[in-house]
């Protein structure tokens, strides 16, 4: 949600500080802010709204100090208003304070607090924080600085990741993590901090995320880093194998419209990590072409399959468990994470759950699969919990917490609409339903061949797509100034790219849209029909075409505006515009239909004027419930 930045080192740091807040601005958008130390005292800038605000606010000012942390803001607590943007300060402003998450308790600490004479400005649940080290602040102990900080974090209940100066101590940063991301850059002579590594690549590729429970010390001479009960630990940095350019436009003016080009580039990745390219040439009766890798144990005797995700990556998972079922034969439950924790299924025998999100920090589901870990783990072997993770970043609290993870490859996405990154995650369900159809001899090897073609073929049929269809898609978005509301069918295993063309639409346009199931618009949803409504119908080659198209024409008949998604050589009179992609298998079918309906939203939202990168109201990691 909210990003946080933080740097100590041999440079000034307000520039640093503004330019990794500019990286991290899809994790927040209503206020932004930095402190610094400057000749022994706090200095602080906060400006209400976009990033650019602040920035013209340290225009006006000459700051050399070279510590400092900074953040940009997603309201949880409080009005967008400067007063409860951050950095946030105790009375005596000795202390500021930075922080990505929610103090669930802050109200009792804040009571707490008063009582002891503590005066509050904001309205934030931040604000306890420096508070409570400043009430914990001793001079005299040995470390006095650290002591309070640990101290004040072992009181706050929730997830957390915070950065803190004290004006005592002008050659020290310290940052805390708990349940929220926060990850350490190493350079020569200085050390970054950041919510995300994308705020980091400019300056250094070695870098360290502390894990949940950790506080670190950065100083101009190193790291040091200890669990909350002042254990020293000892950490190894990581290279990335990300440079600076994978987060720059290229010359695109959305990261978004960048993201959705990158697609060919990103299944190609993804199948090459996963199908063995020898399997061709080898006996198909005998060689599962798929590598894994999974331990022998996450298949043995394997009856359910359960998922949970959030948002876009449930949308994933709904086609994932049409492939884990069409293909594997195995029953599969998709479940809202936010839902899940409270309302778990029954327990079933030698079941694999998965947890599906982007950035692997994603709060409810990580909850969901820490809950469900909890509850099995006292049960008998049958029963255990065996988690596995559907993720972009390995790295992540994700990947920390489960058996294995499965790398969808996608490469750093941005825009906070997913589009890259939710292709990666059909193409990871494809990979573990073949993988489990060729253990479990569900398909012959035949059929295995057919799709791993078809597979193999989406790459190039994705930029036939953006090649052919995009300058249409341009045109058409002019055509829908003032509508207000859309509607998206499908069925099968394209009904979840009607919710998915939905809910891009809405996330970056903010015109209502919805998905059905195509047959269910007849039982109630027909009553939103009239000639302002275009209806986007995806009738995609296979078993459903002509029951969608029949749907299609029951829209047509109350003077919907018809827009279909069709594949070649399938073209129909009654829709007023075709979006076409190449022929394919009914069962690939989802990955080429949502790349025009990705298209579509994005020219709408960008022919409307709007921030297609950092929608209102949204943000790209939900690292908090």
């Amino acid at each position: 949600m909210c990003g946080i930045v933080g740097y100590i080192g041999t440079q000034g740091a307000i520039e640093i500080l503004v330019s990794g807040l500019e990286k991290l601005e899809y994790r927040g958008y209503d206020s932004a802010g930095v402190a610094t130390i400057v000749e022994g005292e706090i200095h602080s800038v906060r400006a209400k709204g976009k990033l650019y605000n602040l920035r013209t606010k340290l225009e006006k000012e000459t700051n050399i100090s070279q510590i400092g942390i900074g953040h940009t803001r997603w309201a949880t607590h409080g009005k967008p208003e400067e007063y409860n943007a951050h950095p946030h300060r105790d009375n005596k402003g000795r202390f500021a304070v930075v922080q990505n998450g929610i103090v669930e308790n802050y109200q009792e600490l804040k009571q707490e607090l008063i009582s002891k004479g503590h005066e509050f400005i904001s309205d934030t649940d931040t604000e306890v924080i420096p508070h409570l080290i400043a009430e914990y602040y001793n001079p005299e102990s040995n470390d006095p600085f650290m002591d309070a900080v640990n101290k004040a974090v072992t009181r706050l209940d929730g997830a957390f990741a915070i950065g803190v100066l004290c004006a005592d101590f002008p050659d020290e940063l310290i940052v805390a993590r708990q349940s929220a991301p926060l990850t350490i850059g190493f350079g020569q002579g200085e050390f970054f901090c950041a919510s995300d590594v994308t705020a980091l690549v400019h300056h250094t590729n070695t870098v360290l995320s502390l894990d949940n429970g950790e506080i670190a010390r950065l100083t101009p001479l190193g790291v040091e880093i200890y669990d909350f009960t002042g254990k020293r630990l000892r950490k190894n940095p990581r290279t990335l194998d990300w440079s600076p350019v994978t987060v720059e436009k290229q010359g695109y003016r959305h990261f978004m419209l960048k993201e959705i080009h990158e697609q060919p580039s990103v299944v190609r990745t993804c199948l090459e990590a996963y199908i063995n390219p020898d399997w061709h040439s080898q006996n198909s009766d005998e060689e599962n072409p798929i590598t894994l890798n999974l331990k022998p144990e996450i298949y043995e005797d394997l009856e359910h399959i359960q998922i949970v995700a959030c948002g876009t990556s449930w949308h994933a998972s709904l086609v994932g468990k049409y492939l884990l079922e069409q293909i594997a034969q195995i029953p599969t439950f998709v479940q809202y994470a936010s839902e899940y924790r409270y309302a778990p299924s029954p327990m079933m025998r030698n079941t694999i759950t998965i947890g599906v999100t982007q950035s692997g920090e994603t709060a409810d589901t990580i909850a969901a699969l820490e809950m469900e870990r909890q509850r099995r783990s006292s049960c008998d072997r049958t029963y255990q919990a065996r988690i596995l993770g559907i993720t972009n970043r390995p790295e992540s609290t994700l990947g920390g917490m489960v058996d294995q993870v499965i790398n969808t490859y996608a490469g750093i996405e941005i825009g906070v609409a997913a589009t890259k990154t939710f292709v990666a995650q059909v193409i990871a369900f494809y990979i573990l339903a073949l993988d489990l159809a060729g253990r479990r001899k569900t398909i012959t090897p035949s059929r295995m061949e057919e799709i791993l073609k078809g597979l193999l073929q989406l790459p190039t049929q994705i930029e036939q797509i953006i090649h052919s269809e995009e300058p249409k898609i341009r045109d058409l978005a002019h055509q829908f100034p003032d509508t207000k509301d859309f509607i998206f069918l499908g069925r099968g295993i394209n009904f979840p790219i009607a919710l998915e063309g939905a809910l891009k639409l809405k996330e970056i346009s903010y015109i209502h849209a919805e998905g059905y199931p195509a047959g269910e618009m007849k039982h109630g949803p027909i009553a939103l029909l009239d000639a302002h409504v275009p209806v986007v119908a995806i009738a995609m080659g296979g078993s459903v075409y002509e029951k969608v198209i029949s749907n299609a024409q029951e829209a047509k008949a109350r003077d919907a505006r018809l827009i279909g998604v069709l594949p070649q050589n399938h073209h129909e009179d009654m829709f007023q515009d075709t979006l076409i992609v190449p022929e394919v298998d009914e069962i690939l079918s989802p990955i080429l239909a949502v790349i025009p309906l990705q298209l579509l939203s994005y020219y709408i939202a960008s022919m409307r004027g709007l921030d297609v990168d950092q929608p209102r109201n949204l943000a790209k990691s939900v690292t908090v419930e």
